[in-house]
């Protein structure tokens, strides 16, 4: 499993800039793809996941990497969320929309937005508490996703009897 870890890593960091494995694209316009990706949210009634980083960071494509790798954290992405790798570079940092999206680069990168179908932020997590060792930590990933959920937030699981 770290021999698998560390190979799709190497890969992903190895990345030319004209390859299509790099999780950031710096032309792109991420009002609209956000705005796609919210779209699919309501269809699939999901959350968005906005993983903020660049092509430049290390820890991004360790955290994209290890939930591609544990299939249990994958299926949680697939089934609660749709997931947008909003870049922050030099090219382009994206300024206007982290302004409305409260500022997050303030936590360092990766950091991870939790928007509701409708684009309200509903939570900001530095995924510095996520980390464990070089890594990220199963159980606190799991936590997150897990709080941050669709489900998590229906108002029916709190209801009393």
């Amino acid at each position: 499993m770290r021999f698998l870890f560390l190979l799709l890593l190497l890969g992903s960091l190895t990345a030319s800039a004209g390859d299509t494995t790099r999780l950031y694209n710096p032309a792109a316009n991420a009002r609209k793809d956000l705005a796609a990706a919210l779209l699919r949210a309501k269809a699939g009634k999901k959350h968005v996941l906005v993983q903020v980083g660049g092509n430049w960071c290390v820890w991004c494509y360790r955290f994209n990497a290890f939930t591609q790798l544990d299939t249990s954290i994958r299926n949680l992405l697939r089934d609660n969320y749709v997931v947008y790798h909003l870049n922050y570079s030099k090219e382009n940092k994206n300024l206007d929309l982290l302004a409305e999206l409260g500022y997050p680069q303030r936590f360092g990168f990766p950091v991870l937005l939790v928007l509701d179908a409708t684009g309200k932020r509903l939570h900001t997590q530095d995924s510095s508490q996520l980390e464990k060792g070089n890594g990220y930590d199963t159980e606190k990933v799991t936590g997150f996703l897990r709080g941050w959920a669709p489900a998590a937030l229906d108002p029916i699981w709190y209801q009393e009897n």
